[in-house]
């Protein structure tokens, strides 16, 4: 069983920061890419950023400059730095990643259950 779990959501005045972390448990045998996907209410589920197991990075354009993610393969975790917050940014907040439960397994995806992120005044 594997399991994706994100912290890290809150709310936060315009301009603030959070970071979100996402831990990847159970029995897993390498982590490909993994990514951070929002979804805002009445809207769809977007790519925020991802980051490939050699450490190449990409940003929806809505977030470069003020996002930044990263991943520690020791922790099996995946972060999210988020600066410069705006109105706009407020949704709930996906982990994905992309694993392998064994050697001969394939490469499948799976999901965190959200964090939500509040950007208010």
């Amino acid at each position: 069983q594997v399991q994706l779990v994100e912290s890290g959501g809150g709310l936060v005045q315009p301009g603030g920061s959070l970071r979100l972390s996402c831990v990847a448990s159970g029995s897993i045998f390498s982590i490909n890419r993994m990514g951070w996907y929002r979804q805002a209410p009445g809207k769809q589920r977007e790519l925020v950023a991802a980051i490939t197991s050699g450490g190449s990075t990409n940003y929806a354009d809505s977030v470069k400059g003020r996002f930044t993610i990263s991943r520690d393969d020791a922790k099996n975790t995946v972060y999210l730095q988020m600066n410069s917050l705006k109105p706009e940014d407020t949704a709930v907040y996906y982990c994905n990643a992309g694993l392998k439960k064994d050697s001969g397994d394939f490469n499948r995806a799976y999901w965190g259950q959200g964090t939500q992120v509040t950007v208010s005044s």
